[in-house]
């Protein structure tokens, strides 16, 4: 018999478990997702999440709340009489009043092996920590902060020049199909919940702008982690002296190399010396450019200096 599912999501990442619940035969009743925002040039137009633009291309009823403060929002979600609801990157807390109201309760997909990384931004600061393997844990949600009971696991490794939007693709369609198994677990009765360890826990705090600047004085593998957990967005950047002036230039792409110099150093081919080692940037991007390779770019750049 086919769940009842309110699903609770809001970026790309989340559309292909949307999608994949559908196609398993589940009954999405209504989805809820964050409140369109301003867009465009003048921040005139209101965007819908691409959660939101799925759902209502799908014919599924859409609520965008500010929040569950209200009693009328509690009421409403449980008067939708779910058996499940599904929470993939929805982006706002749940209080108890919704975690208790479908059947079944509350069931997360998080794109980390938790307790590591619970959090906002467990994609990026895996990359820029240095992990060579994450993945997606599915847990039935507390009103903690990513503290639930484990019901499903599965490990994907990162790769050393992975991006993290390589990996935000990669994890979105791990977490599509995993959460397709937990719904025929809880679908017949035969879902097992493991609490976490209380060992390991790191917080994954939400990506600050200030961070995105390159240090070029830290180890060269340290700068490429943090040029690749932010890529493409909000994307890694330095500035550039090109034809004596200072502009900024945003990291695509890069990859260890060797070089010894002081930090900041330029080589012919756009290898940068670091504190230790070196970083060769295979992929950049100027304000208001698209993106080149490193040879397009240095077909048409001169680089006199790199801050």
């Amino acid at each position: 018999m086919a769940l009842r599912i309110i699903f609770m999501g809001t970026p790309d990442f989340s559309v292909p478990s949307l999608v994949a619940l559908i196609s398993a035969g589940h009954e999405i009743i209504a989805c809820y997702s964050q409140p369109p925002r301003p867009a465009g040039r003048r921040g005139l137009e209101l965007k819908k999440s691409p959660v939101h633009a799925k759902a209502e291309e799908l014919g599924i009823p859409v609520f965008t709340p500010e929040n569950f403060k209200s009693e009328d929002e509690k009421k409403k979600f449980k008067a939708l009489d779910a058996d499940v609801a599904i929470v993939i990157a929805y982006g706002l807390l749940l209080p108890k009043a919704i975690l208790d109201a479908p059947r079944l309760g509350c069931y997360n997909g998080h794109a980390s092996l938790l307790p590591r990384w619970r959090g906002a931004a467990p994609l990026q600061r895996a990359i820029m920590a240095g992990d060579i393997e994450t993945g997606v844990n599915i847990m039935k949600m507390d009103v903690g902060l990513d503290t639930g009971s484990v019901a499903l696991s599965q490990m994907l490794s990162i790769t050393k020049n992975m991006t993290v939007g390589e990996l935000h693709d990669a994890l979105s369609q791990v977490t599509a199909d995993l959460m397709v198994k937990a719904a025929s677990d809880l679908e017949e009765g035969r879902i097992v919940l493991k609490e976490q360890s209380k060992e390991g826990v790191l917080y994954a705090s939400k990506i600050d702008k200030s961070e995105s600047r390159i240090d070029w004085s830290k180890p060269a593998q340290e700068v490429h982690n943090h040029i690749r957990g932010l890529s493409p967005f909000p994307g890694a950047w330095c500035e550039m002296q090109l034809g004596g002036k200072l502009q900024r230039v945003k990291v695509i792409n890069s990859e260890v190399a060797s070089g010894t110099g002081v930090a900041g150093k330029i080589f012919d081919d756009l290898t940068i010396c670091c504190g230790e080692g070196a970083v060769k940037l295979t992929r950049v991007q100027r304000a208001g450019k698209q993106a080149q390779s490193a040879n397009e770019f240095l077909r048409g750049n001169k680089v006199e200096a790199v801050l």
